[in-house]
């Protein structure tokens, strides 16, 4: 715990050179002096009013927002972001529904069909250019 920057540990040094310094009997009126000047120091009217401003300035942004009602407007963006997320999520749905449509279904038959077995008859690429008649021999 730290009062104004300073450590237990310090603390405890500025102690122990005061009472080195001052001594024992001028300790406690040194003591009591100080007691006084905090005590009228928190009792003032401008100690309040450095008060107040603290507690201004720190719930400020708050007040702020409350003010400009952007409370309003992050509800309503949360709720745009939902709608968003919702619409994107509907497209995504009738991209899919649409590829059934749009995938002509024969194209599909033939991929399956030729990848599933292989046709032995002669394709094109397996017909030489010069095919050779049987009843011709050189």
């Amino acid at each position: 715990m730290e009062i104004l920057g300073i450590g237990p540990l310090e603390l405890f040094f500025i102690l122990l050179i005061a009472l080195i310094v001052l001594g024992p009997g001028d300790m406690v009126k040194a003591g009591r002096t100080l007691g006084r000047f905090l005590r009228k120091i928190i009792s003032s009217p401008e100690w309040r009013t450095v008060q107040k401003a603290s507690r201004e300035l720190r719930y400020l942004p708050n007040r702020l927002i409350r003010e400009a009602n952007l409370e309003d407007l992050s509800k309503d963006l949360s709720d745009i972001n939902k709608i968003g997320g919702q619409i994107n999520a509907d497209i995504k749905k009738m991209d899919i529904d649409l590829a059934s449509w749009t995938t002509p279904p024969e194209m599909a038959d033939d991929k399956s069909n030729q990848s599933e077995s292989k046709d032995p008859s002669p394709t094109t690429s397996d017909i030489p250019d010069n095919p050779v008649r049987p009843d011709e021999h050189t």
